[in-house]
């Protein structure tokens, strides 16, 4: 959880969650998956709730809350958690060119940690309470552009890693409640 924006239980949230020196891991499609397969799981056996989302290259955003009987901060916790072991893993066992230098970066990262041998998420979650509707739509807006603005798409709803295409009327990866 931020120290600077703390979260209050019940309320809804702009999120940021970025990697350790923004290292670009969500390029391989093994990565992204563990990732959404991650935040599905966190929506239906935790009591996450996304609105939106998308997923760069080297970083999550989200508006998302918790089921009334949830705290926010404790499913990021969790979430971070296991896909910072998940994919630290994946790294490890599977094809990767960059595998020394990422792991080098999160070990060092790691380095003045307790029981931390890797540090793959940046600390805190970058939240930002929705207090209006107008801050909610900008931060939709936002999230679903930022593939457009990175030149990776040229619509919104055409990039598979966003709940752009939910809000376009069709199905994404992640089961998002509609806004």
């Amino acid at each position: 959880m931020s120290k600077r924006n703390p979260m209050v239980k019940g309320n809804i949230y702009f999120l940021t969650c970025t990697v350790t020196d923004w290292v670009d891991v969500f390029t391989r499609s093994l990565y992204k998956h563990i990732l959404v397969d991650s935040l599905n799981y966190c929506c239906k056996n935790k009591g996450l709730n996304i609105y939106a989302w998308c997923l760069m290259s080297n970083h999550l955003h989200m508006i998302a809350g918790a089921d009334d009987n949830k705290y926010l901060p404790d499913i990021l916790r969790d979430f971070k958690k296991f896909t910072s072991k998940e994919i630290v893993k994946a790294i490890q066992e599977n094809p990767e060119s960059r595998r020394e230098w990422m792991l080098d970066r999160f070990q060092f990262k790691a380095k003045f940690m307790k029981h931390v041998e890797f540090k793959f998420w940046q600390e805190g979650n970058e939240s930002k309470e929705i207090h209006s509707e107008q801050f909610l739509l900008q931060k939709i807006d936002y999230i679903h552009n930022n593939p457009v603005v990175a030149e990776i798409v040229d619509e919104a709803m055409c990039y598979k890693y966003s709940s752009a295409c939910d809000y376009a009327g069709e199905k994404g990866l992640i089961d998002v409640i509609m806004v």
